[in-house]
C-alpha cells in the first residue's frame, strides 16, 4: 500500500474514533471496524421517508421508532422475530397512505371511489388464516371478469355530465354529412380514398395519426414527432382495429372513436379522462413486411 493512502486511512479512522460516543471508541480498532461503523451509518439513508410513507410514522413519534428498532435487533427468539414480521406487515397493509396508492391505480381520477379497506383487510386476513376457501387464482379471475365493470359503475358516478355530453356528442355527429356509422358505434369520414392492400387484424401498419378530444385539446400527435406508428393492428385499440382493416393504403380517414371502443372507464395519460370519445386523423402509409 502506498504511504499516502496507508496515512489518510489512519486519519479518518482517528477522525472516526474521535467523533464517536465513548461506548465506540474502543470498538473500533482498524480500517474494518471502521468500515462497518460506516455501513452502519449508510444503511439509514431514507429509513426515515420510508417509514413516514409506507410504515405510517409520524415524525413526531420518531423517538419511540429508533427505540423500536433498537430493541428489534436485540431479539434472537424465532417466535418473537416472526411476531414482529407480522406486525410489519400489518402496519403495511393498513396504511392510509399505501391504500390509497392502491385506489389510485385502480380508481385514476375518481375522488370518491374507493375500496371498502376494513373487507381488504378481512379478505386479506381470512386467507393467511386458511379462513378462506376461495383460491388465489378465483380471486384473480373475479377481479380480471367483474372488476372493469365494478369500476365502470363507481366511475359513471364520478363522471356523470362529461360522459352525458360525449354521447350527445357522438349522437349529433353522426347526422352530418358525409359521416359514416359501422354497427359497432364507430363513426368515420373518408378525406382520403386510398388504392393499395387493406390490412387484416394480423397486419403490421405503419402509421401517421392525430387525437384530440371533442372539445379539440389534443393528446397526441405523430405529425409533431416527425414519427410514425409502426404496430400490429391487434395491439391498438378497438377502433383503430375496425378502422384500419377497412382502410386501404394511402388513404386517410377521420373516425370518432366512443369510448366502448377506446379506453372505457379509465383515465388515460392526463387529458384522456374515462368515458372519452377519442377523435383521430389516421393516414394509413405501408403494410410492413
Amino acid at each position: 500500500m502506498k504511504k499516502g493512502i496507508f496515512i489518510m486511512m489512519v486519519a479518518v479512522i482517528s477522525g472516526l474514533a474521535s467523533c464517536t460516543s465513548p461506548t465506540h471508541k474502543g470498538d473500533i480498532k482498524n480500517g474494518l471496524d471502521s468500515l462497518s461503523y460506516m455501513m452502519g451509518i449508510s444503511g439509514t439513508g431514507g429509513l426515515m421517508q420510508y417509514a413516514q410513507r409506507n410504515l405510517g410514522v409520524d415524525s413526531a413519534n420518531f423517538g419511540d421508532f429508533i427505540k423500536g428498532i433498537e430493541q428489534g435487533t436485540k431479539i434472537k427468539d424465532a417466535k418473537e422475530k416472526a411476531y414482529l414480521a407480522g406486525i410489519q406487515i400489518g402496519q403495511q397493509v393498513s396504511n392510509d397512505d399505501a391504500f390509497q396508492m392502491l385506489n389510485n391505480r385502480y380508481f385514476a381520477g375518481a375522488k370518491n371511489a374507493s375500496f371498502n379497506k376494513d373487507l381488504y383487510i378481512a379478505g386479506f386476513l381470512a386467507t393467511l388464516k386458511k379462513e378462506e376457501k376461495i383460491s388465489l387464482d378465483s380471486a384473480a379471475n373475479f377481479i380480471n371478469i367483474f372488476g372493469p365493470g365494478i369500476k365502470a359503475d363507481a366511475m359513471e358516478k364520478e363522471y356523470t355530465e362529461y360522459k352525458k355530453e360525449n354521447e350527445e356528442f357522438l349522437a349529433k355527429n353522426k347526422e352530418k354529412g358525409g359521416i359514416k356509422t359501422t354497427p359497432s358505434g364507430l363513426q368515420y369520414r373518408i378525406i382520403t380514398e386510398g388504392k393499395g392492400a387493406i390490412p387484416t387484424d394480423s397486419s403490421r401498419v405503419k402509421v401517421n395519426y392525430k387525437g384530440t378530444l371533442i372539445d379539440g385539446t389534443e393528446f397526441d400527435n405523430s405529425y409533431d414527432r416527425k414519427r410514425p406508428l409502426i404496430s400490429n393492428v391487434d395491439k391498438v385499440i378497438k377502433g383503430w382495429q375496425e378502422a384500419l382493416t377497412m382502410m386501404p393504403v394511402g388513404s386517410k380517414w377521420e373516425i370518432f372513436v366512443p369510448q366502448e371502443l377506446g379506453y372505457g372507464a379509465s383515465q388515460t395519460g392526463r387529458n384522456i379522462k374515462p368515458f372519452s370519445t377519442l377523435i383521430f386523423e389516421i393516414e394509413l402509409l405501408n403494410i410492413e413486411k
